[in-house]
């Protein structure tokens, strides 16, 4: 049936109108000026094909999550009024009000989190090393278990974890399963089930709760964390799935690295946790508190990251360890799409004689993320940051190395979702000893991986360099 002109006009004005105020919402919310000239000239312009997109894509804070923030800050202060004498001793002590780690001085203020001494961190290198640890460790829980992944599959490693998951859950232990919605939206509804019928709470975290973030699929939580009995936690790039043990082409063999946690900084990842669990299920989990016995002679910063945040703390963080470094800055990403405040501090770091490396994959996962990440690789190049592509498999994981003495391992990526829109978790160590081991790892990466020149770009047939730009475009929401 054919709709009258005057109807298509009312249709046309309405989302002109909407568009309009859309616009004017971008304006006042989208926290960086290209980003909110984007949207709002295209919503102007073209209100009827950028209107959807934007409700999926265009919010840059995260509606309702800092009440669990609030909330989460009353149980933390329960927490402290529970605990015996000694313990709030022993927890004080642990604080480092003046880090001698130039890194260091300002995450405290950054994340509302405490830079904390007696730690105790190892790495895990690739993934049979990593689970066989995690485990392990899982066989172990006596009280209370937490497990958070970004993605889990239903294969041979996913029905691993599920098993673990049923028998310490049917052991009597308090198990926590956190999943993301997105992240895990081809797990089978069965996997989950199974979970609940053996007792283990589990729960996705989803954006989309109340009308606000109805439409929303840009904020996704991208932590990995599994903490047994307030003991020891694991943290790192693994996700579940066979996938990362390398086994599943052709992506394989894949290159990730974990690390596993002893000591006081333990309790600041149950409190990350309990903030991303309160948001999903409304109510706040069961934390322990770290045995004083437990741990060692590092100091850790916990670095929890998110759309919810009051600053960019993603960004801020990595722009803290770049310009902190003086002699070597050696990073490691899946992806390489930096903002204009991290591109800026790693062209000043060059400038200051700082031997900035940065390894990223030779094979994409993501394709247009891989074409936005050639043509930055080719302006860093230019400004004479040092890019190599590691060659053997995909490379997924997340190290920065600042100088001989501090490294942070974590899920954050080099790209403006991680800073922006992804809810990350990274453990910056202040620590000789476990900096060499970060360094003797990288520098068997970076044996296997072969330089990038400026021939990349500049060989490729126009029609790809035109995609590349296309691609980057796209950056604020890769």
């Amino acid at each position: 049936m054919l709709q009258s002109p005057s109807v298509i006009a009312v249709i046309l004005l309405a989302f002109h109108v909407v568009g309009v105020v859309a616009a004017l919402h971008a304006v006042m919310t989208v926290r960086t000026a290209p980003g909110a000239i984007a949207w709002a000239g295209s919503l102007l312009m073209m209100p009827y094909v950028t209107l959807v997109p934007y409700l999926i894509f265009g919010r840059s804070t995260f509606a309702g999550y800092v009440d669990a923030r609030r909330f989460n800050d009353d149980r933390l202060r329960e927490i402290r009024h529970g605990m015996t004498p000694r313990e709030r001793e022993a927890r004080s002590a642990c604080v480092v009000h003046e880090p001698t780690q130039v890194c260091m001085r300002a995450l405290p203020r950054l994340t509302g989190m405490p830079c904390l001494a007696n730690n105790d961190v190892r790495l895990l290198v690739n993934g049979t090393q990593t689970f066989d640890a995690i485990f392990a460790a899982i066989g172990q829980a006596r009280q209370v278990l937490i497990v958070q992944f970004f993605i889990v599959h239903d294969d041979a490693l996913g029905r691993r974890l599920q098993a673990l998951l049923c028998e310490r859950a049917q052991a009597g232990v308090k198990v926590y399963f956190l999943f993301d919605s997105i992240g895990c939206h081809a797990l089978p509804r069965r996997y989950v089930r199974t979970l609940l019928e053996a007792g283990v709470d589990a729960r996705p975290f989803s954006t989309h709760r109340g009308f606000v973030n109805r439409f929303q699929l840009n904020f996704r939580n991208h932590r990995k964390l599994v903490i047994v009995d307030g003991r020891e936690a694991f943290i790192g790039g693994h996700n579940v799935g066979v996938e990362y043990l390398g086994e599943r082409p052709p992506l394989a063999p894949w290159r990730d690295t974990h690390i596993a946690l002893r000591g006081s900084a333990v309790l600041d990842l149950q409190m990350s946790f309990a903030e991303d669990w309160y948001w999903a299920a409304r109510e706040v989990p069961h934390l322990l508190m770290p045995p004083p016995e437990v741990g060692g002679s590092m100091t850790c910063q916990v670095v929890p990251t998110g759309p919810a945040d009051s600053q960019e703390t993603c960004s801020l963080f990595f722009v803290e360890a770049i310009q902190s470094a003086r002699h070597r800055l050696w990073i490691t990403s899946p992806y390489f799409v930096p903002d204009e405040a991290v591109f800026a501090v790693l062209r000043l770091a060059v400038l200051r004689g700082v031997d900035v490396r940065i390894l990223i994959p030779a094979r994409p996962d993501h394709v247009v993320v891989y074409a936005a990440s050639t043509i930055y690789a080719y302006q860093a190049v230019t400004a004479g940051i040092k890019l190599y592509r590691y060659q053997p498999g995909f490379l997924h994981q997340k190290v920065i190395l600042i100088d001989d003495e501090a490294a942070a391992v974590g899920t954050a990526n080099l790209d403006n979702r991680s800073f922006r829109l992804n809810f990350e978790l990274m453990v910056m160590t202040a620590d000789k000893g476990f900096a060499a081991d970060v360094a003797a790892m990288l520098e068997a990466d970076f044996a296997n991986a072969t330089r990038i020149g400026l021939d990349e770009f500049l060989g490729a047939p126009a029609p790809l360099r035109v995609a590349m730009h296309v691609a980057k475009l796209f950056a604020p929401i890769l």
